[in-house]
């Protein structure tokens, strides 16, 4: 990296190491040595700084257009432990055996740089993988396993969240985009109607950001794999307008079902009949049952079920 002109000398205090940082990220390059050790020397303080004041510099530095340097040099100055072990034990760590760009912490970088400058997404896209360490396994064929490492890596957030006192509502999703951040790269042309709609709404109001972080967690350095990853996501994309605007015109189930499962089984209008047409519902997300079939399909699902007629 080319040295960078626009950041000075400091007096090595905590809170001159985090602006240092901060302004790298925004000039890119790298630092004299001297700087960086001078770091060093005060690095174990900078983790005893106030939290809203880490978590600020941290804010401002992975928005920054050089991040990735930020990041780096926060790691080479021995401040990264400090203030994100989680993310420092990424460091070094191989998602493959002898696959140098396989490397947890370089795949991170990548991830946050192309990752929109985003707080939320950048945060999410900066500690989706900090469970990867604790839930490798290396395989007798030489393939690794990372099970779970998305809610492993969700509680570890939590804790780290706590440290840095993040506000409830950013906590939240930041803590959801790392909970789901495979599942829109997980999307198979197979899925149903009812799975894409059940995806849809449980990303709820989170999907925008999930899918900028789903985009950005494609990092294979063959530009094929890019290219299936980039299409399988606007596919995605597409089935859940098809389906929404199919849901628009015409439910999944039919018209008519509540006024049919009231004759059935009897039930005057009350809470009861729309619990039933919940485990109808829910029966279609499942893929038990189809969509928007006759009501008496759907009847006779109850029936199934063992749903008495109410005698009273």
């Amino acid at each position: 990296m080319a040295r960078s002109s626009e950041v000075v000398p400091f007096g090595a205090t905590p809170t001159a190491v985090l602006d240092v940082a901060c302004r790298l990220a925004e000039s890119g390059g790298s630092l004299p040595a001297e700087i960086t050790e001078a770091a060093r020397a005060v690095a174990g303080l900078v983790g005893s700084s106030p939290p809203d004041q880490v978590r600020s510099a941290l804010e401002k530095l992975i928005t920054a257009p050089h991040a990735d340097d930020g990041l780096q040099w926060l790691h080479e100055a021995g401040v990264l432990p400090q203030v994100l072990p989680e993310l420092d034990a990424t460091v070094d760590f191989s998602q493959e055996a002898g696959r140098r760009h396989k490397d947890v912490w370089e795949h991170t970088k990548q991830v946050v740089m192309q990752s929109p400058a985003q707080p939320i997404v950048r945060w999410a896209a900066l500690l989706h993988d900090i469970g990867k360490v604790a839930t490798r396994v290396m395989l007798s064929d030489g393939k690794v396993t990372f099970h779970r490492h998305a809610e492993v890596g969700a509680r570890l957030f939590d804790t780290l969240a706590r440290r840095l006192g993040f506000a409830r509502d950013d906590r939240k999703r930041i803590r959801f985009l790392i909970v789901n951040h495979l599942r829109a790269n997980a999307y198979e042309s197979e899925w149903t109607d009812a799975a894409v709609r059940r995806f849809d709404r449980e990303m709820g109001d989170a999907l925008a950001d999930l899918i900028e972080l789903s985009r950005a967690d494609v990092t294979s350095a063959r530009p094929g794999r890019r290219q299936e990853a980039a299409r399988n996501i606007e596919a995605l994309l597409q089935r859940i307008a098809v389906v929404r605007e199919l849901d628009a015109r015409m439910p999944p189930l039919p018209p008519g079902v509540g006024n049919a499962i009231m004759d059935a089984f009897a039930i005057p209008p009350s809470r009861r009949v729309g619990e039933l047409r919940k485990l109808c519902e829910d029966a279609i997300e499942r893929g038990e049952l189809l969509e928007r079939q006759p009501v008496e399909y759907y009847v006779d699902f109850l029936k199934r079920q063992g749903i008495e007629t109410d005698t009273r």
